[in-house]
C-alpha cells in the first residue's frame, strides 16, 4: 500500500513540474496559498519523501503472485 500512496505521489510532482515547466504554473502553490505556504511546503516535503521512497522500487526483487 506504501508503494502505491509513493507512487500517486509521485505522479502528482511529476505533473506539477511539468506544469511549472511548461505553463510557469505551480499547481500546488496555487491549490495551497503560494510556495512558501505550510500546506505547500508540507505537500512539497511528502512529494519529495515519496520520491525518495521509489528509489527503493528500482532495487527490489519482483513479487511472485500466490496462486491456489
Amino acid at each position: 500500500m506504501l508503494d502505491k500512496i509513493a507512487l500517486i505521489l509521485v505522479i502528482i510532482g511529476a505533473l506539477n513540474w511539468g506544469a511549472v515547466g511548461l505553463f510557469q504554473f505551480d499547481a500546488v502553490a496555487w491549490l495551497f496559498g503560494g510556495p512558501s505556504a505550510m500546506l505547500s511546503r508540507v505537500i512539497y516535503t511528502l512529494v519529495a519523501l515519496a520520491g525518495i521512497w521509489a528509489v527503493s522500487l528500482l532495487f527490489r526483487e519482483p513479487e511472485r503472485s500466490q496462486s491456489h
